[in-house]
């Protein structure tokens, strides 16, 4: 982590951060009564993964931080999971959004990943 002086620098927050923006804007459409089951799942699993990247790095070890990173990719598991299930049931109508998320998904578990062994080495 030498060099990086705060978490709000790594792509990895970053990336987080879209992917809520992107999960909060998809779930708007979901149906009213999924309010407190999926929508709150996939909202609170978003937000969990930049919160675990910048509570990993705020316990500046390397292996504290790889604990906290493996955490946020459990959550990006958690969410693409949630979002194949909403998708299923037909609570998401826009394709481009869905596609865009499951993309970010997929690159921000590669990220976190690539970050994993970085820390590691």
């Amino acid at each position: 982590m030498s060099g990086i002086k705060s978490y709000k620098e790594l792509f990895i927050w970053q990336k987080g951060i879209k992917i809520v923006v992107l999960v909060y804007k998809l779930t708007k459409s979901f149906p009213k009564e999924e309010i407190y089951a999926l929508t709150s799942q996939l909202k609170r699993a978003s937000v969990s993964i930049p919160s675990n990247i910048a509570e990993g790095f705020g316990r500046q070890t390397d292996k504290s931080f790889n604990h906290f990173l493996n955490i946020s990719r459990g959550s990006l598991n958690e969410i693409e999971t949630q979002l194949i299930i909403a998708k299923e049931l037909e609570f998401i109508s826009d394709d481009n959004l869905f596609n865009e998320i499951m993309f970010l998904i997929e690159e921000e578990s590669k990220m976190i990943s690539a970050f994993c062994k970085n820390l590691k080495d």
